[in-house]
């Protein structure tokens, strides 16, 4: 099968490279296969006002028009290469930038990017059914936007193992089509990304919480040595900004409406909407979910990724020096579960860093929805942000009976409480209750506020998703 380039908008040069090319023309069938067999269920002939991006300029990374998804054009796109370039952290800085995998750093850099690469597919899967229970044609063409989007930063990683890391590279690519979210034979690599998410609700608190990682990881990865995987990672983060916005606005939607009718007098349940103390169990499940995936508190990996300068912290730039030799003071788990203080090597709490500047993002934006609660006029309520010890699965907090208050219970305490700090199975099951699609122009669910504006100046009637002709 010959590589339809003209589906494939690149910067980076394929024609020129017939092995590149070989390469892809294997793969990117088995991808189709891949999108068809678990990507949206049911829309693949539908018509979606997409986003699709064909250059890295202003004008043309942002292309909207209606695409059917199988027909998306996943491009290959680099930031433009900078001149004398150099290593901005670890034990290389000053060095000039990698336009290869060093022989010392390929293991490394192959499962640093496989890790990341195998998220995008992952959210997909998870995601596949969401489109039959959409509470507007906005909302299920955002769902879209995210799906492609994944799909798209699935290529860019993989045009990266093809490129740079030859036979082990493309048994990897074939890997990334093999796993499944949530299969128990071939599960995918990180936890998050084998949750199931069958609701609307759970979508946006992934796109709020689990996509704010990726913001983190892609951010820490673009300060990289290794030129083209920087370069690969800042332009994904552009487009990474969308799905960020579609969970914390699609999260304040909710809130919003249950406040309102709060505000009304009203009891939500009995109006179709989602209780605050739910939502409150969402938040606490996805972002303690999320908080894993940096990785554990005190990392040998991070000290090794910094050091070499494989992987940096978000906007190193920021930073008075590059060299991370100082300290980390961490409280860590004592005798009888007591905090005990100590000075931790900044290189080896590098996770733990990059988890500060994701947490004070996610209070940002938890601050937002409780001014959303705020204006509607009720009073003495709010949602918060569970503390970081609670729910943990990775580091040294891991299976610990803390409170989302961050205080150390007994087994017999979390175990009483933890129904009302994390959904239940009749949690979810009401909240899936309330998933009834809502196809027509301009209307919503009510469980869900409108949002202030449509997509690309367009009106919230708009017709976002159009059905197959018939």
């Amino acid at each position: 099968m010959a590589l339809d380039q003209s589906s494939i908008p690149n910067n980076v040069d394929l024609s020129s490279d017939r092995r590149l090319q070989r390469a892809l023309e294997q793969w990117q069938p088995n991808f189709l296969d891949w999108w068809k067999d678990v990507g949206p269920e049911g829309f693949q002939s539908h018509e979606v006002w997409l986003r699709t991006a064909i250059s890295v300029e202003a004008g043309g990374w942002a292309h909207f028009d209606y695409v059917r998804m199988p027909d998306y054009r996943w491009g290959i796109f680099l930031e433009p290469q900078q001149a004398d370039k150099k290593i901005g952290f670890g034990d290389v800085q000053g060095a000039p930038v990698w336009d290869e995998v060093p022989g010392e750093h390929r293991n490394a850099l192959r499962r640093i990017i496989v890790t990341q690469a195998d998220t995008e597919p992952a959210s997909v899967e998870q995601q596949r059914l969401l489109g039959k229970t959409a509470p507007s044609l906005y909302d299920l063409r955002n769902l879209f936007q995210v799906n492609v989007e994944e799909g798209r930063h699935l290529w860019a990683m993989v045009y990266l193992l093809h490129r740079y890391f030859g036979r082990d590279g493309r048994e990897e690519a074939e890997e990334l089509l093999q796993r499944r979210s949530g299969s128990s034979d071939k599960p995918r690599i990180l936890n998050a990304f084998n949750e199931p998410i069958a609701d609307w609700l759970s979508f946006f608190m992934f796109a709020m919480f689990t996509d704010r990682d990726g913001k983190y990881q892609l951010a820490a990865l673009a300060e990289s040595g290794f030129d083209p995987l920087a370069r690969t990672t800042r332009f994904m983060l552009t487009e990474e900004a969308h799905h960020l916005f579609v969970g914390e606005t699609g999260v304040d939607r909710v809130i919003q409406r249950t406040a309102q009718i709060m505000a009304a007098g009203k009891e939500p349940r009995a109006e179709g909407a989602v209780p605050l103390e739910i939502i409150q169990k969402y938040i606490n499940l996805w972002f303690t979910l999320s908080l894993d995936l940096f990785g554990g508190e005190i990392s040998s990996n991070a000290a090794d990724f910094f050091a070499a300068g494989l992987k940096g912290r978000f906007r190193e730039d920021g930073y008075e020096e590059h060299k991370g030799l100082g300290t980390y003071k961490m409280q860590t788990p004592g005798e009888a579960g007591k905090l005990v203080e100590e000075d931790v090597p900044l290189r080896n709490a590098m996770n733990e860093v990059l988890r500060d500047e994701y947490v004070k993002d996610c209070q940002r934006a938890c601050d937002r929805w409780n001014k959303s609660i705020g204006k509607t006029g009720l009073t003495g309520v709010s949602v918060k942000l569970p503390h970081r010890r609670f729910h943990r699965g990775v580091g040294p907090f891991a299976g610990l009976p803390y409170s989302p208050d961050g205080a150390l219970l007994s087994q017999s305490e979390h175990a009483a409480h933890i129904a009302h700090w994390l959904p239940s199975e009749e949690d979810f099951a009401y909240v899936r209750s309330l998933m009834h699609p809502v196809t027509a122009r301009g209307q919503m669910a009510n469980w869900i506020a409108p949002p202030s504006k449509g997509i690309d100046g367009l009106p919230l009637d708009y017709e976002y998703v159009k059905p197959p002709a018939a």
